[in-house]
């Protein structure tokens, strides 16, 4: 990879660019009324940051940014500042859940994506063995062809003439002059098996060239679909790595002037606004941890789990791109894929959804309440069993998860998400 160029935007550039990308990408269309009103009512204040510190005009919305003025003047009134505090914890959690949601939507354009290459992928390898076949058959036909010539020459110049030379030069005809023939004259019996041979490779060859058109076709369309999956999972995306970077830099400003109305460091009141942004997350629902059990499922095998793990770890830091699995660009799938390969395993193609069925084929679901160490684990927004799942991870133990999140971030060791979509089941490849 080439090095990674950098470019300034002013902040009202910054938030133009945004803007933009949301009008242009059709992603608000496929969001609930509630979630695109939220969305825009962030973007409309976003508009209206221009500086460093967050210094915004009055804003009819309930939870409107603080300006510098009213930090300044809460640091001297008790009631002022709890209020004010308050204000910044709800500015926070909106913040949170809406990244949040984007993700969601991020992550399910991107699994109907890796749905599609997968169906490419394995018309693809049909088209590839048809391929072979046809040209195998065409070849053999055209061997039978070149032979049966040769027997209707030796025919002619040995003085055979009548029904029988006419049967071997206009095969098409060859049932109506076998009829005509009937007890008058009989074909040589090594001369008919060739022609029998020649016929009947003639016809498997257009019966697998028949076969290979449909399959070109079949790949053509699935082809064109795939890509109209990716460049909307790519603008969904877009939207998302927007947000992302936005949220950090109002988070940066939160930080400071929540320290300055605290009295605490600036380090200090970071990790306490990510706090209440996780738990923001977090609290967009619930995961059943009560899920019966669907079959007896044995204990991870510990030497294939730590091996999966170790080359998981190895990516950490790198990138998440949209279909990536490997060497150094991951999505969800792909690293949970990829890990397991290590192990000499297979978790199912590159689908967290797939991964999900390839699990429950092999009978390896287990609830969520016995996960271990090497589990897999997914969030979906459906709640049906054989849904789409929009996102896998690795569980690594002491409630913590490893995963390629979402665009915009990096391959990563995070507390698990026990609200937003945690799925019910998870799966234990090793067992």
């Amino acid at each position: 990879m080439g090095p990674t160029k950098s470019y300034f935007i002013a902040p009202r550039a910054k938030i133009t660019c945004l803007l933009g990308v949301l009008a242009t990408s059709g992603l608000t269309r496929s969001m609930s009324p509630r979630l695109r009103l939220r969305v825009s009512a962030i973007f409309a204040v976003f508009a209206l940051l221009t500086t460093g510190l967050v210094s915004v005009q009055s804003w009819a919305a309930p939870n409107n940014y603080p300006t510098q003025g009213e930090v300044d003047a809460a640091k001297h009134n008790v009631t002022k500042k709890k209020k004010l505090i308050a204000r910044f914890d709800k500015i926070i959690a909106a913040l949170a859940v809406d990244e949040a949601a984007l993700s969601m939507v991020a992550q399910q354009k991107g699994e109907v994506y890796n749905q599609a290459q997968v169906q490419v992928d394995q018309v693809a390898a049909k088209v590839r063995i048809l391929q072979g076949q046809a040209d195998s058959a065409n070849a053999q036909a055209d061997s039978a062809k070149k032979q049966l010539g040769r027997i209707a020459a030796q025919m002619y110049r040995a003085g055979a003439s009548g029904t029988s030379l006419n049967l071997f030069l206009n095969s098409g005809k060859a049932d109506d002059l076998l009829y005509q023939l009937g007890a008058q004259e009989r074909v040589a019996q090594s001369s008919e098996t060739i022609y029998q041979r020649s016929v009947q490779t003639q016809k498997f060859a257009e019966a697998l060239n028949s076969q290979l058109k449909v399959a070109k076709a079949d790949l053509a369309a699935k082809a064109a679909r795939a890509r109209r999956a990716y460049d909307t999972a790519q603008r969904a995306a877009d939207v998302l790595t927007a947000k992302v970077n936005q949220n950090k830099a109002l988070m940066r400003t939160f930080a400071v002037q929540l320290a300055s109305l605290q009295k605490t460091s600036v380090e200090l009141a970071r990790l306490r606004a990510d706090g209440l942004a996780r738990d923001a997350a977090d609290n967009q629902g619930s995961a059943d941890m009560t899920a019966p059990e669907l079959y007896s499922v044995g204990d991870p095998d510990t030497a294939k789990v730590e091996t999966a793990i170790a080359f998981a770890k190895k990516q950490l830091g790198e990138i998440y791109v949209l279909g990536g699995m490997g060497p150094n660009v991951w999505d969800c799938s792909g690293i949970t894929k990829g890990a397991y390969a290590a192990a000499g395993i297979y978790i199912g193609t590159h689908s967290a959804t797939n991964q999900f069925r390839e699990m429950a084929r092999q009978q390896k679901l287990i609830p969520l309440k016995d996960i271990q160490r090497g589990d897999l684990m997914w969030y979906s927004s459906e709640s049906a069993f054989d849904g789409d799942k929009a996102h896998v991870v690795i569980y690594l133990g002491n409630d913590l998860m490893l995963e390629a999140p979402h665009p915009g971030a990096v391959v990563r060791i995070v507390s698990v998400r026990h609200g937003w979509h945690l799925f019910r089941y998870a799966g234990r490849p090793t067992a």
